[in-house]
């Protein structure tokens, strides 16, 4: 009864949606309160079945129900109860069901943390509903996890080894909570269009889905980076693949409106740019997940694809940024114009932020997709690489770092930019030295590396000094270590970046037992294999002494690992961390006789980048938190502080 339970949770789901849509539209258009009241309580409705087919579909995985054809493709009876739990996500049926419950999610926070007014939370409930119907009749015509399979197998057919790890558990949640927490505000930008109201009030309304949706995002990436790097043995955090690059993208955007929705919320400038990235933001999270699942490219993470289901995903796509920005191109030409602003102002370090961060959005676009248009076009297949990513990208992200500082030390509308770069002259003093340290002792690129310091050192002195700014001034606030901690982050990860890229060290060896290699002042001595068994797989175990100054420092166990259900071998690698630098160890192929490959590299400063990214996330999460005090003490329609 499990699939049926969940299949008809989903059908009551459908139906809910589509009530909470029409009757938010009309709610929001025609003022209708009972039309509003319907659509608030159908949105409930909805999110209530949704977590019902979802707790259906967990079900089937936890008692290896393998009469869903779902379960018996991508689960086992061997498997742990973990991976049985987040395996439900491991696969294309899943994930999607995961994409709707967290929709939602956020639908039921809209209902309930109304702050916009009665009309635009109607209608921006209306939106949400068009987007649950469309990917619930996706979900049940084209990609239903309740189908069943009769007679059922005796076992299933296990889940890929890459996704039988912790990883799984947090990085697909968190990047769906910033993609769909990317589609309330979507919502909230189609209402102010909708129903006129596009002034502050809807940023405002929007700015917290918007928050947690960016924390979500950039906890997400960063989460995913530490898998990656620590899963896959290559010793590297990023490599530009196009499923990194499709997380990114709505990432720059939705950094770019949480700086630019600020100057409309507290000024009224960039009204119409505003909407337009709230439209972008969403349809670049509906393109990352069209390219993910449609099977267009072939990458390490794109581990579900089907080319008729990605057609499917691609007309959703196309109706949903199609309708916003035609909606756009009919309303924006009468919406007010915002403030005026000088040019040394507030909002104008906001506008070059959001120039650079647009123009680093579409150069990743278009190293994304470009290679996929010229198959289509010519059929010939080319790849775009780092290389590309460094001449186009780097320049622009450099110049974001230097303009960053400036924000938070003008005010809004009118400045003098000296006082500003009195202020900040420490930074630049710092900046200027770490450069000429670097230049002084480092020696392989030594200039990019230099360059790469000294923004890290620029950005994390003008943090300090902001907060120290601040605490002189009795401006300390809770929100107000929001920019303090994002920007400090981005130094942050900015050092790890320059730290693995510029001086990592690596070795790769074929050792017997008893021998030794050496890398980044370390010496390793290989003690040999210990073959072990694990509740669904078995491995090779190696043991690898860490010597420094011939003294044992620690000892280091890489794994190869065979899964017999699924027919894979995978690496599991070995890491000691200092906090500064990671020894990083990887047991490679059987060489016979007792040989092994060992790979291993020091990466100096890679913790640096998953610290940064999770002081971006803590800095945007006070901020969230910030505004959800400051919304329980004021009236809902109260202007912004």
């Amino acid at each position: 009864m499990t699939g049926e339970i969940g299949q008809l949770a989903l059908c009551f789901a459908l139906a809910l949606s589509l009530v909470q849509a029409g009757a938010g539209l009309i709610g929001g258009l025609k003022g209708s309160s009972i039309a509003r009241q319907v659509s608030s309580s159908a949105a409930l409705g909805f999110a209530v079945f949704v977590c019902v087919a979802f707790g259906a579909l967990v079900a089937g995985f936890v008692t290896s129900d393998f009469s869903i054809l779902d379960v018996a493709q991508n689960s086992h009876t061997l498997k742990p109860l973990f991976y049985k739990v987040t395996g439900v996500w491991g696969n294309h049926e899943g994930s999607m069901l995961l994409w709707v419950l967290v929709l939602a999610v956020y639908t039921m926070f809209t209902v309930l943390g109304e702050r916009g007014g009665a009309r635009l939370t109607s209608a921006a409930l209306g939106i949400e509903g068009l987007l649950a119907a469309a990917f619930l009749i996706y979900i049940l015509f084209a990609s239903n996890p309740f189908l069943r399979i009769d007679p059922p197998p005796i076992e299933g057919a296990g889940l890929n080894p890459l996704l039988q790890d912790p990883g799984l558990s947090f990085h697909p949640p968190m990047l769906y909570f910033g993609y769909v927490g990317l589609s309330a505000t979507f919502a909230y930008a189609a209402a102010a269009l909708l129903t006129g109201e596009a002034g502050a009030n809807w940023a405002r309304a929007a700015r917290p889905f918007l928050l947690a949706a960016w924390c979500a995002l950039t906890l997400g990436i960063t989460l995913g980076s530490w898998w990656a790097y620590y899963v896959l043995g290559w010793g590297g955090f990023w490599f530009w693949d196009p499923v990194e690059n499709a997380s990114l993208m709505p990432w720059l955007v939705a950094t770019a409106l949480l700086h630019s929705s600020l100057a409309t919320e507290r000024t009224g400038a960039f009204r119409s740019w505003t909407l337009l990235l709230s439209i972008g933001a969403f349809s670049l999270s509906l393109i990352g997940t069209f390219l993910v699942r449609s099977g267009v490219l072939t990458s390490v993470h794109a581990f579900a694809s089907d080319p008729e289901r990605g057609r499917f995903i691609l007309c959703i796509l196309l109706v949903a940024i199609g309708g916003a920005l035609g909606l756009f191109a009919w309303r924006a030409p009468k919406l007010e114009s915002g403030t005026a602003f000088e040019p040394v102002s507030r909002e104008t370090a906001l506008l070059l932020n959001n120039v650079l961060l647009t123009a680093a959005a579409a150069t990743v676009f278009l190293g994304t997709l470009y290679p996929l248009f010229l198959e289509a076009a010519t059929g010939t297949r080319i790849s775009v690489g780092p290389p590309y990513f460094a001449i186009t990208f780097a320049p622009l992200f450099v110049a974001l770092v230097i303009i960053a500082p400036f924000g938070p030390r003008l005010a809004w509308r009118r400045d003098d930019l000296l006082p500003a770069m009195r202020a900040l002259a420490p930074g630049l003093g710092v900046a200027i030295l770490g450069g000429a340290i670097v230049l002084a002792v480092a020696t392989p690129h030594a200039a990019a590396a230099a360059c790469c310091v000294a923004l890290a050192g620029w950005v994390l002195v003008a943090s300090v000094i902001d907060l120290a700014r601040r605490t002189k001034s009795n401006l300390l606030s809770l929100g107000s270590f929001a920019p303090v901690l994002a920007h400090a982050g981005l130094g942050l990860t900015l050092l790890g970046i320059a730290g693995t890229t510029f001086w990592k060290s690596e070795a790769l060896e074929v050792l017997a037992p008893g021998q030794s290699l050496e890398v980044g002042g370390y010496r390793l001595q290989f003690d040999g294999v210990t073959p072990v068994a694990g509740p669904n797989y078995r491995a090779d175990r190696a043991t690898v002494d860490v010597m420094r100054n011939e003294e044992k420092i620690a000892t280091l166990r890489p794994e190869k690992r065979i899964y017999p259900v699924e027919g894979q071998a995978i690496s599991k690698t070995a890491i000691r961390t200092t906090g500064f630098s990671d020894l990083y160890v990887a047991l490679g192929d059987d060489r016979g006789q007792g040989h092994y490959a060992i790979r291993a590299y020091v990466n100096p400063l890679a913790p640096f980048i998953w610290f940064g990214g999770a002081a971006m996330a803590l800095g945007g999460l006070t901020s969230l938190l910030s505004r959800i005090r400051l919304g329980l003490r004021r009236p809902a329609l109260a202007p912004a502080e």
